[in-house]
C-alpha cells in the first residue's frame, strides 16, 4: 500500500498519496484541452481508453449526462448478466477545465475531480481523488497506480488518433 507522500512515476504519469484519504494522478497530453475534456466526457470516446486492456476486462455501456447534477453509469466485464456497475452524479461541470462527481456504488466512494489545463496546445491533467476514510483509499489504492498509468496510456494513444482536429 502506498504510503502518504509517496509517489511514482511512469509513462509520464505521476501517482502520489496526498494523505490518509486523497490521492492525485497527474500527467501532460500532447492535446488541447477541449479534446482531452471531450474524451473525459463523450460516452464513444470514453469507451475507448478507460478499461485497461490488460485486466482483460470490456467497458460494456457508458451512458454520461455531463452537465451539474447529471449523472454516469459504466458497466465493466465479459457480460452484462455479471458486470461490475460503476454509477454516480456530476456535482460540477466546466467545459474544458473541470468535472467532479461522486463514486456511489458503494459507501466508502470518493469524491473525483478531474481538471484540464492547457498551456501551449498541451494539457495537465489532474485526477483527484478524496476517500471517505483511510481504510477506503487503501482498499481503493491496490493497482491505482499501474491501473491508472496504464489508463492514461490509452487516453494518450486515443488522443494521437484524434489529432489536433478531433473531438
Amino acid at each position: 500500500m502506498g504510503q502518504i507522500g509517496s509517489e511514482s512515476a511512469v509513462g509520464g504519469t505521476m501517482v502520489e498519496r496526498k494523505s490518509d484519504r486523497e490521492v492525485v494522478v497527474t500527467r501532460t497530453f500532447d492535446a488541447p484541452a477541449h479534446i482531452v475534456f471531450a474524451a473525459w466526457t463523450t460516452p464513444e470516446l470514453f469507451m475507448r481508453w478507460w478499461a485497461p486492456k490488460s485486466t482483460g476486462m470490456t467497458l460494456l455501456s457508458c451512458d454520461m449526462d455531463v452537465r451539474t447534477g447529471g449523472g454516469y453509469r459504466v458497466a465493466f466485464g465479459d457480460d452484462r448478466a455479471t458486470a461490475m456497475v460503476f454509477f454516480g452524479t456530476y456535482l460540477e461541470v466546466v467545459p474544458n477545465e473541470r468535472l467532479v462527481w461522486t463514486n456511489e456504488e458503494g459507501d466508502d466512494g470518493a469524491i473525483t475531480t478531474v481538471t484540464f489545463q492547457e498551456q501551449d496546445g498541451k494539457t495537465l491533467l489532474m485526477f483527484h481523488e478524496l476517500y471517505p476514510s483511510k481504510d477506503a483509499l487503501d482498499d481503493a489504492y491496490i493497482g491505482m497506480e499501474g491501473g491508472m498509468t496504464e489508463q492514461f496510456g490509452q487516453l494518450d494513444e486515443l488522443l494521437a488518433s484524434l489529432g489536433a482536429d478531433g473531438a
